[in-house]
């Protein structure tokens, strides 16, 4: 199978949680082939992540998880491209900040997988930076979409409302530090990194408690 084709766009904006707000650069990942795709988080302005769709066929917006800055414009992508919202439904909560009036079109389950280009996208639900926080695993490529979960550097911050530094921790050492080494993760901000080099560090974030 040829590899797949990874498309990323970077927008800018506010991340909002517990009455603060951060400036965040977001990477929103198209994954797929020539002919469709999957959108993986929908942050801060849709128009530079429909051009860089460039007309394929959505099959869906996956949402690794509910906080404002990678859903806020889920809406605006999913209505202009015709594709569903999907979240895994221990976030209800934190959409349900920024959608009073309008529910994701299906839910995010540990396990399934998700088609798309020939693909197979496995969904690894991975709480702790917020309680419905997802993965996405396409194993023959070795490549992992790890939204806020895991980053260059360490895992995404909790200490604000609705995470658990523990958990995190328990979702990276038994969710995500046992795929191969040379796994490629693509992360929800910042640059790429891959399982081994996180691996390594492991202890160091327990002992630092972040």
């Amino acid at each position: 199978m040829t590899a797949p084709r990874i498309d990323r766009v970077v927008t800018s904006g506010i991340f909002s949680l517990d009455g603060e707000d951060f400036e965040v650069d977001n990477n929103i990942w198209i994954v797929g082939d020539d002919d469709e795709v999957v959108v993986v988080d929908a942050a801060h302005d849709h128009r530079p992540i429909v051009a860089g769709i460039a007309g394929r066929r959505v099959v869906a917006v996956v949402c690794t998880h509910g906080h404002n800055d990678h859903i806020n414009v889920a809406a605006a992508l999913a209505d202009e491209v015709l594709a569903p919202i999907w979240l895994h439904p221990d976030d209800t909560m934190l959409w349900g900040s920024v959608y009073e009036d309008r529910r994701p079109d299906a839910a995010l389950a540990d396990g399934q997988v998700v088609a798309v280009g020939g693909r197979r996208l496995e969904v690894v639900h991975t709480p702790g930076h917020s309680p419905g926080g997802c993965c996405l695993h396409d194993r023959e490529a070795a490549v992992l979409f790890s939204g806020d979960t895991l980053f260059n550097g360490g895992p995404g911050a909790t200490g604000r409302s609705f995470s658990d530094f523990a958990t995190i921790i328990d979702s990276i050492r038994n969710r995500l530090l046992p795929l191969p080494a040379a796994t490629i993760v693509h992360t929800g901000h910042g640059d790429d990194t891959r399982i081994g080099d996180e691996a390594a560090h492991l202890d160091e974030w327990v002992a630092r408690g972040h």
